[in-house]
C-alpha cells in the first residue's frame, strides 16, 4: 500500500481534516493533501515521524513496508521518546530494564 492510501485510511479513520494534520505536524494543509494524492512522494523522516506520531503508527507502516504494524508501535515510540532524552537519562532507564529483567527472570525461574 501507498504512502498516500495508507495516509487517506488514517486521516479519515481518525476523522480528520487536512487542516487538522497541517496544523498538528506543522506544514500546510496543501502539503498533506499533496502527500495523500501521491503528488508529493518524498517527505523528510521528520515529516514521516511526525505523521507516524500523530496517527500513532510505525513509520514502516506509513509507507507501506510493515502491514502488521500493530505490534511494534509502542516499542517503536518509546525508542523515538529515548532517542530526545540526555545521557544520563537514558543510563537511568538502561538501569530500570535491567532491574526489571533480573526481576522477570528471577520470577521466571521460581515459577
Amino acid at each position: 500500500m501507498s504512502l498516500a492510501t495508507r495516509l487517506n485510511q488514517l486521516r479519515v479513520k481518525k476523522g480528520a481534516s487536512f487542516q487538522d494534520v497541517a496544523d498538528k505536524i506543522g506544514v500546510s494543509k496543501t502539503h498533506i493533501w499533496e502527500l495523500e494524492k501521491g503528488r508529493s512522494e518524498n517527505p523528510s523522516l521528520e515529516m514521516l515521524t511526525k505523521l507516524a506520531d500523530y496517527f500513532n503508527v510505525t513509520i514502516r507502516y506509513l509507507v507501506g513496508e510493515d502491514v502488521t504494524a500493530t505490534d511494534d508501535q509502542q516499542l517503536e515510540k518509546m525508542f523515538r521518546q529515548v532517542g530526545s532524552l540526555g545521557e544520563n537519562d537514558r543510563e537511568f532507564l538502561d538501569d530500570m530494564i535491567k532491574n526489571m529483567m533480573k526481576r522477570r527472570q528471577k520470577r521466571d525461574g521460581n515459577d
